[in-house]
């Protein structure tokens, strides 16, 4: 994805958030078909992905996902209940503060660690299972953004989500 330059009004629009981000919940998903593992603090490796995630591979694109927790009360109003846990969304990290989608295409930082957002996280058919019928469109457009870990290090609930200047 191309973002419009930084000189052009759209491209200042794009560029301008109104305040950092901040992790509110960490979770690895250890094997397939289990819980997620609710955490508070995991390592980022470079180029692979979350420490103890069945996703750490090395994929790349998707190291790590995350999901804005002002979408959380969203998803279960549509789903039908009055809230929804994170675990069973399967993301690894909930943020708030920050519109996700702004940094598709983009650098950030939380703590130490330097992502690049590459693309939308869209919900997979496990959702049905998860939040009931209706589950998976209840999701969509709320999947979140999926994440490669350019630098590594450590991502601890609390730590801000920062983006990186765009030039």
């Amino acid at each position: 994805m191309t973002l419009p330059a930084t000189d052009s009004a759209l491209g200042q629009l794009m560029a301008t958030l109104p305040r950092a981000g901040r992790v509110e919940w960490i979770g690895l998903r250890p094997a397939r078909d289990v819980l997620m593992r609710e955490i508070s603090e995991v390592v980022a490796e470079a180029g692979k992905g979350l420490v103890g995630d069945r996703y750490a591979s090395g994929s790349g694109k998707r190291g790590i996902t995350l999901i804005q927790s002002e979408h959380l009360p969203a998803i279960a109003a549509l789903a039908g209940h009055a809230s929804v846990n994170p675990q069973l969304l399967r993301r690894n990290l909930v943020v708030s503060g920050i519109p996700l989608i702004a940094l598709k295409g983009r650098r950030f930082r939380i703590g130490d660690v330097l992502l690049e957002g590459t693309d939308s996280c869209d919900p997979c058919s496990r959702m049905e299972a998860a939040l009931g019928p209706g589950g998976y469109n209840a999701m969509r457009g709320h999947g979140g953004l999926c994440a490669r870990i350019v630098e590594g290090g450590t991502i601890r609930i609390g730590d801000a989500l920062q983006p990186e200047s765009q030039s």
